[in-house]
């Protein structure tokens, strides 16, 4: 697992992918990043004053479980080799929730206790955070912020609905009412998660056993490192499942349907059902696969706007 620091100054940037297994784009994007600050001066405009705390990969034992349906980093992934081969957490078991809730809780798992640590070496606290997640399957782009700022994002809103605009995406929208820390905030946005709801959450429906798995997500950790940072996740699907959102419910009647067209396709490729039925059957329900390059110009939108706005300019550089 590998952490890169670029730059120096004030503004404190924290970046991290990968804390789900079965979620490749954020990694994939920040390693793209990576080689592009290591090759800028260092008065760079990108580097003046700030820096870049970067965590491409929280997760290396995941993604290697994941490969199979990730050959060669494809710019679309393949629906039959998703369904087939994807490996996920059991909630509470990923590493977002996995952060120590203490220097002596050495049950945490090693590599959020190792990012940790190295969050620990800044001089002073962050500005900004984003954990870059993404969904199997969504009705568009979802971004959750830190409840803390939500008097304070109008502009990062704006931005972002201009930018899944300007790429064809449309923007996910689910009615959760607080459920585990989800607050909606209008279509495309909601409050991030938090680890204490989740433990509520998971608590009353009588499973204290996944409840009690909760730890503090990247996001909370980085605020008790002091200051008042600004913590964003991006929530940004492999295939997009037109519909959803269009009845919030909850529960939303299409998004349900959806999942039971997804089951049924995974069930019958267990029993060898032809991968190009499949993909057929899918493109004439209308599912299709969002380009990895849009999910990382929107990863990027994400970074530059929260940027901007920890900064309180305009336009970040």
């Amino acid at each position: 697992m590998l952490g890169y620091r670029f730059g120096s100054g004030g503004t404190r940037i924290s970046l991290i992918g990968g804390c789900h297994a079965d979620e490749p784009v954020g990694p994939r994007f920040l390693r793209r990043l990576v080689a592009f600050l290591a090759g800028l001066s260092t008065d760079h405009a990108l580097l003046e004053g700030r820096e870049w705390w970067v965590v491409p990969q929280a997760n290396p034992d995941g993604e290697s479980r994941n490969r199979s349906w990730q050959k060669g980093d494809p710019d679309l992934y393949d629906l039959p080799a998703y369904l087939e081969h994807v490996v996920r957490e059991l909630p509470g078991d990923d590493m977002e929730f996995g952060f120590p809730r203490g220097p002596n809780d050495h049950d945490a798992r090693p590599e959020p206790r190792a990012i940790r640590r190295w969050w620990g070496r800044a001089p002073g606290p962050f500005s900004l955070h984003a954990s870059l997640h993404g969904m199997a399957f969504a009705g568009g782009a979802w971004f959750l912020v830190d409840s803390g700022w939500v008097d304070r994002i109008r502009p990062l809103e704006v931005r972002l609905r201009r930018k899944a605009v300007e790429v064809g995406l449309p923007l996910h929208d689910v009615e959760r009412r607080g459920e585990k820390g989800f607050v909606r905030l209008g279509p495309g946005f909601a409050t991030r998660p938090d680890s204490r709801a989740m433990r509520s959450h998971f608590a009353a429906l009588g499973d204290l056993d996944t409840a009690g798995r909760f730890r503090p997500s990247s996001m909370e950790t980085i605020r008790s490192l002091g200051g008042d940072p600004l913590t964003l996740v991006s929530e940004l699907p492999l295939f997009l499942t037109p519909g959803v959102g269009e009845d919030l419910g909850p529960p939303d009647p299409l998004a349900e349907r959806w999942k039971e067209r997804v089951s049924g396709w995974r069930t019958a490729l267990l029993a060898e059902m032809d991968p190009d039925g499949i993909r057929r059957e899918a493109v004439e329900k209308g599912l299709r696969a969002v380009p990895v390059p849009t999910q990382m110009d929107l990863q990027w939108e994400l970074i530059r706007a929260g940027l901007a706005l920890v900064e309180g300019k305009a336009e970040p550089s």
